[in-house]
C-alpha cells in the first residue's frame, strides 16, 4: 500500500496521468478535473473504443450472480444501486441522454435442460437473498410475447437494468473535456516513470509527461504497459467476445427487456439494435470475427426468439475483457506511491464504472478508500502468491 497521496504545490489537487480512455478512465479523469486537478488522459486508440465501446451496457448484478463471489456481489449490488443517480450526473455533466432504460431483465428456459439449470441458478439468487420472481412459461411470454412457444420457464430481476454504453463514452468524454482534461487519443504509453519507488509521470514517446500520481485503467492491456515493477503489474489477460446487432424496428421491437437465453444474452435499444452477446474466448488479443462465433450467437438467439431472421445484421465486433486471476476488478493503491488501479474489471465494466470513479477519484483526492473496494487491492495477488510458496 502506498502512503499519502502528493500533492501538487501549484494546483488544489495533484497532477494526475491515466492511461486508458475507456469509461473508468474518463470518469476519474472528470471527477479530477472538475476539483481542479491537472489532468491528462492517454489512450492507445480512440477514446473508449476498447471494451466499453465493445460492451453491451447490461447492468446485471444480479443476473451475473455466481457462487463464491460473496464479496464480488456485494460490490456489484452497490454500483448498481448508484446508478440511476449517476446516470442522472453524466447525463447533466454532458448534455446527452444516456438512454438509461430500467424495464428489468428476464432468463429463459426453452428446453427441459434449460429449466433445471435455470431452477439451479434461482435458488443461488434467492440464497443471496436477492429479489428475483420464478415465471412460467405463459407468463414469460406474456411479458415478451415474442418468445419462442416453447419458452418453458424464466426468471425475472426487476432491480438488473441497461443502459446505451456507447453514449456513456460519449457523454464521459464531453464532460471531462469540459472539465478541462487534456485527452490524448492515438497515443500510446511507452512507459510509467518510477523513481525511488513512486510513479512521477508517463512517457507518450519520448515526452515526459510529469505527474504526481498514475492512474492504470488500461482494461486489457494493463499488464503490457512499459516499466511497471513486477510487484505492481497486475495478473490481467484478455478474454475475447465476439458480438453482433440486428436492426429491429424502433416503433415495434421483437423485445423491451434485456433477455438472457441459453448460450446468448440480448440487449434491446431504444434506436431499435439488437445487441446480441457474447462468446468467451482464451485467444489474447485475436481480433478476427469467425463464422462459427456469429453461428452460435444467431444460433442460440434463434431458438428462443424465432423473429430475428428477418433482422439485418448490421454489425459485428470483437471486445476483450480484462480478466484478472479471479475474474474481480483491481482497485486502487498499488506497491509504488502514486499509482493506482481502476482495471480488471471483467465483464463488469459498465456496472462497476460508478464506485469504480468515486472510490479512485476519492482516494486521490482525500486519501481515503471506501471499505467496499478495500478487497480488490492488488495486494491480494501478492499475499496469496506468498501463502503458495509457503505451503509448497
Amino acid at each position: 500500500m502506498t502512503g499519502e497521496i502528493p500533492k501538487s504545490p501549484t494546483a488544489p489537487g495533484p497532477r494526475v496521468a491515466i492511461i486508458g480512455g475507456g469509461v473508468c478512465g474518463l470518469g476519474i479523469g472528470w471527477r479530477l478535473a472538475a476539483a481542479g486537478c491537472r489532468v491528462e488522459v492517454f489512450e492507445r486508440d480512440k477514446t473508449g473504443r476498447a471494451a466499453s465501446w465493445a460492451a453491451a451496457g447490461m447492468l446485471a448484478a444480479r443476473a451475473e450472480a455466481e457462487p463464491l463471489e460473496d464479496t464480488l456481489l456485494e460490490l456489484n449490488l452497490k454500483s448498481q444501486r448508484m446508478w440511476p443517480e449517476w446516470a442522472q450526473e453524466v447525463e447533466a455533466a454532458a448534455g446527452m441522454a444516456l438512454d438509461y432504460r430500467d424495464e428489468g431483465t428476464l432468463i429463459v428456459a426453452v428446453t427441459r435442460d434449460d429449466v433445471e439449470q435455470l431452477h439451479f441458478h434461482h435458488e443461488l439468487l434467492r440464497g443471496f437473498g436477492l429479489e428475483v420472481e420464478w415465471l412460467s412459461g405463459a407468463e414469460t411470454r406474456r411479458r415478451e410475447p415474442f418468445l419462442s412457444p416453447k419458452t418453458s420457464a424464466g426468471v425475472y430481476s426487476a432491480g438488473d437494468h441497461q443502459v446505451d454504453n456507447r453514449k456513456l463514452v460519449t457523454a464521459l468524454e464531453l464532460a471531462y473535456l469540459d472539465a478541462g482534461g487534456a485527452l490524448y487519443e492515438e497515443t500510446e504509453v511507452t512507459r510509467v516513470e518510477i523513481a525511488n519507488g513512486a510513479a512521477r509521470g508517463v512517457f507518450a514517446g519520448d515526452e515526459l509527461h510529469e505527474a504526481d500520481v498514475v492512474v492504470l485503467a488500461a482494461g486489457a492491456w494493463s499488464r503490457e504497459i512499459p516499466g511497471l515493477p513486477a510487484s505492481a503489474r497486475p495478473p490481467i489477460r484478455p478474454i475475447k467476445g465476439q458480438m453482433v446487432a440486428l436492426q429491429m424496428d424502433p416503433s415495434a421491437p421483437l423485445i423491451r427487456h434485456v433477455v438472457w437465453v441459453p448460450g446468448a444474452y440480448l440487449a434491446p435499444r431504444l434506436d431499435g439494435r439488437l445487441i446480441i452477446g457474447a462468446t468467451v474466448e482464451e485467444k489474447g488479443f485475436d481480433t478476427d470475427v469467425t463464422a462459427g462465433g456469429v453461428l452460435n450467437l444467431l444460433l442460440n438467439t434463434w431458438e428462443a426468439l424465432p423473429g430475428i431472421d428477418e433482422l439485418p445484421l448490421v454489425e459485428s465486433w470483437v471486445g476483450f475483457r480484462p480478466t484478472s486471476r479471479d475474474d474481480a476488478p483491481i482497485l486502487g493503491p498499488s506497491p509504488v506511491e502514486g499509482l493506482v488501479m481502476a482495471t480488471g474489471h471483467h465483464r463488469n465494466g459498465i456496472l462497476l464504472a460508478p464506485i469504480t470513479i468515486d472510490a479512485v477519484s476519492d482516494y486521490i483526492l482525500k486519501g481515503r478508500l471506501d471499505a467496499a473496494v478495500r478487497p480488490f487491492g492488488i495486494d491480494r495477488f501478492r499475499l496469496s502468491e506468498v501463502e503458495q510458496r509457503g505451503a509448497a
